[in-house]
C-alpha cells in the first residue's frame, strides 16, 4: 500500500511541476474538447513516468545517506574502516568500475546497500551491525554483492524499467478514463467527473500490476548480484554470508532503499509478488546449484 501511495504522490507532484514545462516544449494539452490527443498524452506520460524515476536516481545517494544517517569514509578512523575501504577498492578494480563512495551507518541490524546514478558515481554503505556480527569473509562477500550491483548497472536498469511501466500506467489510465467518460457517461465535450474518478482508480489498479513487474525484475537482479559477489569474494563466502543473514533475520531498509539492500522482507503467497528480493533460502539454493554447472 505504501508503494501505491508513493506512486500517486509522485504522479501528482510531477504533474504540478511539469505542466508548465509541457507547454514550453510545445506539447499541447492532451485533453481537448474533441477528446484525447494520443501523441501529446504519450509524451506527457513519458515525461512524467521517466521524470520521476530519474529524479529519484539523481538524488539517490543524497537520499540514502539522509535515510540511514550514513557517514562517508574520507579518512579511515579505525582498522575496520581501513579494511572496508581497501576491500571495496579492490573489488571495484576487479569489477572494472571507479571506487564508489564507501559509507557506514550506526545500526545494530545487519544490512548493506549500493545506490547511485551511474556505475562510476555510486555509493556502497554497510551498517555497524554487519561489521560486528559477520566474519570478514562474510562481510567481504556482502560487499562483493553490492559492488556487483554497481558494476551491473542495476540502479539505472531499475530506473529505466520503472520509467517504462510508469509511462504505460499514466497513458492507459487516462485512455481508460476517457473511454468510460465518453462511452458510459456520454460526456460529449471536455471531460466530466467520471474521467478523473476512473483515472484515479485505474492508476491504483495499474500501479499495483506495474509494481509486480518491477519487483520481478528486482528479484532477478539479486541473483545476478549474488553471482557477482561469488566471483569477487568466492562462492563459499557468498553462500556463508547469505546463510548468516538468514540466521540473523535482518530487518528491511527504509522503503526508498528496500530494493538496494542485501536482503528484503519475507513473505508468502501473493505477498511474494511484491518482494524486492527472493527469499534467502532460494538465493542460497541458486548459488549452490550454479556451482555444479
Amino acid at each position: 500500500m505504501k508503494r501505491i501511495v508513493l506512486f500517486l504522490a509522485t504522479n501528482l507532484a510531477i504533474l504540478l511541476v511539469l505542466s508548465v514545462s509541457m507547454r514550453l516544449l510545445g506539447v499541447e494539452p492532451y485533453l481537448t474538447a474533441q477528446g484525447l490527443n494520443l501523441t501529446s498524452l504519450l509524451i506527457f506520460a513519458a515525461v512524467m513516468g521517466f521524470g520521476g524515476s530519474f529524479l529519484s536516481l539523481v538524488i539517490s545517494k543524497w537520499m540514502a545517506k539522509k535515510s540511514v544517517g550514513a557517514r562517508v569514509i574520507t579518512e579511515p578512523r579505525t582498522d575496520t574502516e581501513q579494511w572496508l575501504v581497501q576491500t571495496v577498492a579492490r573489488q571495484a578494480q576487479a569489477a572494472g568500475i571507479k571506487l564508489p563512495e564507501v559509507a557506514i551507518w550506526e545500526s545494530p541490524d545487519v544490512n548493506a546497500f549500493a545506490t547511485g546514478m551511474s556505475k562510476n558515481r555510486a555509493l556502497v554503505a554497510v551498517s555497524t551491525g554487519l561489521l560486528q556480527r559477520m566474519t570478514r569473509e562474510e562481510a567481504e562477500a556482502v560487499l562483493g554483492h553490492e559492488v556487483a550491483h554497481v558494476a551491473n548497472g542495476d540502479m539505472v536498469t531499475l530506473a529505466l524499467i520503472q520509467g517504462v511501466v510508469n509511462t504505460f500506467v499514466l497513458f492507459l489510465s487516462r485512455v481508460i478514463g476517457h473511454t468510460v467518460d465518453r462511452v458510459i457517461f456520454k460526456t460529449e465535450l471536455g471531460n466530466g467527473p467520471a474521467f478523473w474518478i476512473t483515472v484515479i482508480i485505474a492508476d491504483l489498479v495499474l500501479g499495483i500490476l506495474a509494481s509486480i513487474i518491477v519487483m520481478w525484475f528486482s528479484r532477478q537482479r539479486e541473483f545476478r548480484a549474488d553471482a557477482g559477489g561469488a566471483r569477487l569474494a568466492g562462492r563459499g563466502a557468498m553462500v556463508a554470508a547469505l546463510e548468516r543473514l538468514s540466521s540473523l533475520n535482518p530487518q528491511p531498509l527504509p522503503e526508498k532503499l528496500a530494493a538496494f539492500g542485501i536482503s528484503g522482507g519475507g513473505g508468502s503467497g501473493l505477498k511474494r509478488l511484491f518482494m524486492t528480493h527472493p527469499p534467502l533460502e532460494v538465493r542460497i539454493a541458486a548459488l549452490k546449484a550454479s556451482a555444479s554447472h
